[in-house]
């Protein structure tokens, strides 16, 4: 059976956490509660950041989705696959792999939510991060709402502040998307649905 802890924290306290971290987090921070998982919880003080090479990503489509017929949404899930503990921070970036070359990436224009914070990984532990597209609608090949051209791409390229770019494919389709453009939620110790 597994602990589940609460933790409240008031909208000053989130804004003196985003203050310190970016200046941009300061301006989205409110109130709100996590759950914390058992590997991810301990302070971010004492461990260094995640490299690139301690952390193994995955992707999978996310259960709740904007309306539509494309992917939606997706989960990258980030593990701590080294002998130490280490530091995840921030909102990622996000870029569509082209033809399986980095060179060839397109970048896709990044919306953030959320407040960033320091999650620790201990060995084994993860932190997730939802990437939400805008949302392809229609049957056969879809439509954009925007007029655009619907995009499906076979993996994407992730990337989160000191720790790297992590090529992921999802496990469960391809991403098809809409008018470049991500809304990302800053990296949890807590799973998104």
């Amino acid at each position: 059976m597994r602990n589940r802890h609460s933790t409240r924290v008031t909208a000053a306290a989130l804004t003196a956490i985003a203050a310190a971290l970016s200046p941009a987090a300061a301006h989205t921070a409110s109130a709100t509660s996590a759950r914390a998982a058992p590997a991810t919880t301990a302070p971010a003080s004492g461990a260094r950041a995640c490299t690139p090479r301690a952390l193994e990503a995955t992707a999978y489509q996310a259960a709740h989705r904007p309306l539509g017929t494309g992917t939606g949404a997706a989960i990258v899930q980030f593990t701590n696959v080294s002998a130490r503990a280490c530091v995840l921070r921030g909102h990622p970036t996000v870029a569509v792999a082209g033809n399986g070359s980095p060179e060839r990436s397109l970048p896709l224009k990044v919306t953030r939510k959320g407040i960033a914070a320091p999650v620790r990984l201990a060995p084994g532990g993860k932190a997730w991060v939802k990437l939400t597209f805008v949302q392809v609608q229609g049957e056969a090949d879809g439509y954009c709402v925007s007029g655009a051209t619907p995009s499906v791409f076979p993996t994407l390229v992730v990337g989160l502040p000191g720790a790297g770019k992590h090529q992921v494919a999802l496990a469960d389709g391809e991403i098809a998307e809409c008018d470049n453009k991500v809304t990302v939620t800053a990296v949890s110790a807590t799973r998104p649905s």
